[in-house]
């Protein structure tokens, strides 16, 4: 209505009709209804964020952890075995002349190097294997059996029971993951190399074995073990190392095998061969 003077009320020209405008409440976002299907949904997102991240830590992040844990430890292991070197063996003493004419003049030599003799026990440490191909330092300690629990998962490589010790004529054979669980020692044997050397270190000194095969086979496939292990190795009288490991990675379909003859003896107090990690012989 017009006011005095021929001027608008100015409240009314400013305020929207009613009846034209929507009200503050009709403009209001209409709340979300919460399903208990899209509940289960997000659930299961969650859920599934989480394993991947378990999956990513299992299979980096746990392995450079291992892996790191792994060097440490077999460094520790190589300077007690250095500051503590193992007691002499006597020298033979000098045969009598009635012995030297009974021995047998065909003969084999006597070893030059010492060898294990006693099997170890489940779990229990017995040397530090060294392999260049996989890193310069790469150093992961050896035990008995291949258990997970006692020795792959905590120890990281396990010596099979009833195969050769390092050094012995026959088959020296061992184990250990390619991923997930005790730093994944094996995670590169695919590609070793031929004439890659692999050093075994015991208290007694370095025992070097020359990388000359790999094989594929099933997990039955318990020959490997065998004192010849493969028809192309040197036969019978030789001394292998057997590496053992699932193929491919990440499954247990299969089994890669990397087979080694033995090449040479470091004793202790010559120190350890050529191209080592500091770690040897620290």
């Amino acid at each position: 209505m017009p006011g005095t003077g021929g001027q608008s009320d100015a409240t009314e020209s400013v305020r929207p009709d009613s009846n034209d405008a929507p009200s503050r409440r009709g403009r209001a976002r209409p709340r979300r209804k919460v399903s208990v299907i899209g509940v289960l949904g997000e659930l299961l997102l969650t859920g599934g964020v989480v394993v991947l991240l378990f999956v990513g830590w299992q299979l980096w992040i746990g392995d450079q952890i291992s892996a790191a844990r792994n060097i440490a430890e077999a460094q520790a292991l190589a300077e007690q075995w250095q500051e503590t070197p193992p007691p002499s063996s006597p020298a033979p003493s000098s045969p009598s002349p009635s012995s030297t004419a009974t021995a047998d003049p065909v003969a084999p030599p006597a070893p030059t190097e010492p060898v294990i003799s006693t099997e170890p026990r489940d779990g229990e440490v017995f040397g530090i294997m060294y392999v260049p191909r996989f890193g310069n330092d790469f150093a992961v300690r050896m035990g008995g059996g291949v258990s997970r629990t006692r020795t792959l998962d905590t120890i990281g490589i396990g010596h099979y029971p009833g195969t050769q010790m390092p050094g012995e004529v026959g088959n020296f054979a061992v184990a250990a993951h390619r991923t997930g669980f005790g730093g994944a020692p094996f995670y590169l044997m695919d590609e070793l190399r031929v004439g890659d050397p692999i050093v075994v270190e015991t208290a007694d000194g370095w025992y070097t074995y020359i990388f000359r095969t790999l094989e594929y086979v099933r997990p039955t496939a318990v020959d490997v073990l065998s004192a010849v292990p493969q028809d192309t190795l040197t036969g019978v009288g030789g001394r292998y190392l057997t590496m053992t490991s699932c193929s491919p990675r990440h499954t247990i379909a299969e089994r890669i095998i990397a087979y080694s003859v033995f090449d040479s003896f470091r004793p202790r107090a010559e120190g350890p061969p050529a191209g080592l990690p500091a770690t040897a012989g620290a």
